[in-house]
């Protein structure tokens, strides 16, 4: 989905829960943010929120995806399981619906420590790593630290970062 797109589908969300006189909350992650917010990169194949009233908000988006022959899970809360207390700022504030998203140093957490290196984590991580103009993998663990504790941050995580500071080392 592009970012007009992912705006449509939000703002048919308000229309919908504006016709039940329903007021809606959603907080986007991961992708959304990257193309709404950062304009990082152009699509995202899915939208991870959470939101509520959830089954409201569930049975909305699951009929913007029928009319739009969208996929099912176009808007998922699968990310639930992953989130810990983290600042939010407003997005969009629509008359039945408010979206917000996770500031860029929760980004960055939640993405290093999934750290799908055959995705586009990589090059998200590097263009969050550069907007928080961060220096070394320390300065990065710095702000996990924040939010998951250390013990739970795979091996794997440290090489990935290590891996993505050479490269924009020799980039520069």
């Amino acid at each position: 989905m592009l970012r007009d797109e992912i705006v449509n589908y939000l703002n048919l969300l308000n229309e919908k829960l504006q016709l039940q006189d329903v007021k809606g909350e959603i907080c986007l992650y991961g992708g959304a943010v990257m193309c709404l917010v950062y304009d990082a990169r152009p699509s995202t194949k899915d939208v991870d929120a959470i939101f509520h009233p959830s089954e409201i908000i569930r049975k909305a988006a699951k009929d913007i995806s029928d009319e739009f022959e969208l996929a099912d899970n176009w808007l998922n809360d699968g990310v639930k399981g992953f989130l810990v207390d983290h600042p939010k700022k407003v997005f969009l504030n629509l008359s039945h619906l408010v979206v917000m998203v996770a500031d860029s140093e929760y980004m960055l957490a939640m993405k290093s420590l999934s750290a799908r290196i055959d995705g586009t984590d990589s090059k998200d991580i590097e263009f969050l790593i550069k907007h928080l103009n961060l220096r070394s993998v320390e300065d990065v663990y710095s702000i996990i630290d924040k939010y998951y504790p250390r013990r739970i941050i795979k091996p794997a995580t440290q090489f990935f970062l290590e891996e993505i500071f050479d490269e924009m080392q020799n980039d520069s």
